[in-house]
């Protein structure tokens, strides 16, 4: 298997610049058998999650990751589960906010596509 964690830093640099500057450049990146939850709201298929992370009620954000841990996922497919944590600045807040994400990654071709995705707000 390559090196994951080398195609994990390469997808998340990838998925928050594409997130900060562009968000409907993200749903290449989803199947329609994808699933994303949203601070505890399941979204299935590409278009409904192009549709919520279009939709999210700010108009900037900035992503600084702070930790970046990556796993294979099977034994039997070059998949790859990638968690990450950091801080979210929206809008002109200057106040971060610390959020968690998970990611499924599933071969495809020469590349990858999300599987699942779970995105959480840390408070406290």
């Amino acid at each position: 298997m390559a090196d994951i964690n080398a195609i994990a830093k390469q997808f998340v640099d990838f998925y928050y610049s594409t997130f900060d500057t562009n968000r409907a450049g993200l749903a290449p990146l989803y199947r329609d058998h994808s699933m994303l939850t949203f601070e505890g709201t399941p979204t299935q298929g590409v278009a409904s999650i192009k549709e919520k992370l279009e939709g999210l009620p700010f108009s900037k954000v900035q992503h600084k990751v702070t930790t970046l841990d990556a796993q294979p996922s099977s034994p039997n497919v070059a998949s790859l589960i990638v968690s990450v944590t950091g801080l979210l600045l929206v809008d002109d807040s200057e106040n971060p906010l610390n959020f968690s994400q998970v990611f499924q990654l599933i071969p495809d071709g020469s590349s990858y596509y999300v599987f699942n995705d779970i995105f959480r707000l840390n408070y406290g």
